[in-house]
């Protein structure tokens, strides 16, 4: 299967009294660049998750935004923390001793010391395992979301490599009236030039021209390239990088095709393979 290297996903867990949030998107990257966006209840878990997404795509720039707040409708529970409370009395009587004019701490002052009020969190080992599990949903989520898009890119790809293979096919059969075509009036030209000398020296220029002209090898590159773009396509996997390649021998092909061309048809369809070529191109840049 083609993947495409542009995706999205977004799932979300209820745990506890908090609702924890994953979302997964990507562009086009030469290579695989994974950021995270977490909060720091989630940091420690940050290398495993990112394994994860390691694992399971090739290339891209994906961002993985991870979030943690409080479920709707959920009501937070307070108590004093009375390690904290202890640390702030002793603290406070320190103070007191060696600077005995400093007010002492008024009761807001304590509810707002940090610490002192505990609200229901969650355990660790709970986090982690939800955030996992979450990530893994949204990895399935976001490869088929890559998959359906990959699955169009490659039904447009292989729609262009059937049209350059018909246009390729067509040339075949002309090439052997272009030549004789070309070989008349390149023989007609010499001996009007040559007033009538030498046949054997007619004979040896047309020959070297007819080579230069004969493209008979660039279209079974051209072919065989082709073939290689479906065979790839078929095969499915990080075919990116390869087709990328496929399309720098194809225009490769094309140029030298134009380039020797002695016929306004066949010029053209070297063109028309050359805007194929492009075409396909684009839509290989978001090819994972």
């Amino acid at each position: 299967m083609i993947y495409s290297m542009t995706g999205y996903a977004s799932v979300m867990r209820d745990i506890g009294a908090a609702t924890l949030s994953v979302e997964l998107r990507s562009v086009n990257h030469r290579y695989l660049d994974v950021q995270f966006r977490v909060p720091e209840e989630v940091r420690p878990f940050e290398s495993g998750l990112r394994e994860m997404v390691v694992a399971r795509v090739q290339r891209g720039k994906v961002e993985c935004r991870i979030g943690l707040g409080a479920a709707a409708g959920a009501q937070k529970s307070f108590e004093l923390n009375p390690e904290t409370l202890r640390q702030l009395r002793a603290l406070s009587e320190q103070l007191r001793l060696a600077w005995p004019s400093v007010a002492g701490l008024t009761a807001d002052d304590i509810l707002h010391w940090p610490g002192v009020l505990g609200s229901d969190t969650l355990a660790a080992e709970q986090l982690r395992d939800a955030c996992f599990d979450a990530l893994r949903a949204a990895l399935d989520e976001f490869s088929a979301a890559r998959a359906r898009e990959g699955e169009r890119l490659a039904a447009v790809l292989a729609e262009r490599a059937a049209a350059m293979e018909k246009l390729v096919a067509g040339v075949a059969p002309r090439m052997p009236q272009v030549i004789a075509t070309f070989r008349d009036k390149l023989a007609a030209r010499l001996r009007e030039a040559m007033a009538g000398g030498d046949d054997e020296r007619v004979r040896q220029e047309i020959a070297l021209f007819a080579s230069r002209i004969d493209v008979d090898e660039e279209l079974s590159r051209l072919a065989a390239h082709l073939g290689e773009v479906k065979r790839v396509l078929a095969a499915g996997g990080a075919a990116g990088k390869r087709l990328d390649f496929l399309m720098q021998e194809l225009n490769r092909e094309a140029n030298t095709l134009a380039s020797k061309s002695a016929d306004l048809e066949v010029t053209n369809v070297a063109l028309e393979l050359k805007l194929l070529i492009e075409q396909m191109r684009e839509q290989i840049q978001n090819i994972e």
